[in-house]
């Protein structure tokens, strides 16, 4: 997984019931575009993130990518 800053992750629902939720990366912390992000999600709360399987990233241009 690779992204950049301005890129969303876009979070699967694990459980029924439980919503897709997206997030944006404001900060890259691993080499060449790899996690951990540091995400604001669409709350406003901040958190760093290791995605996992039911994550994937939407790309600024709209290209998306597990």
């Amino acid at each position: 997984m690779q992204a950049k800053v301005g890129d969303r992750l876009r979070f699967r629902g694990r459980l029924v019931g439980m919503k897709d939720h997206t997030a944006e990366v404001v900060a890259v912390l691993g080499e060449n575009g790899q996690p951990p992000y540091r995400v604001r999600h669409d709350d406003g709360h901040e958190a760093l993130v290791v995605p996992e399987s039911d994550c994937v990233v939407e790309h600024q241009n709209g290209d998306r990518s597990a």
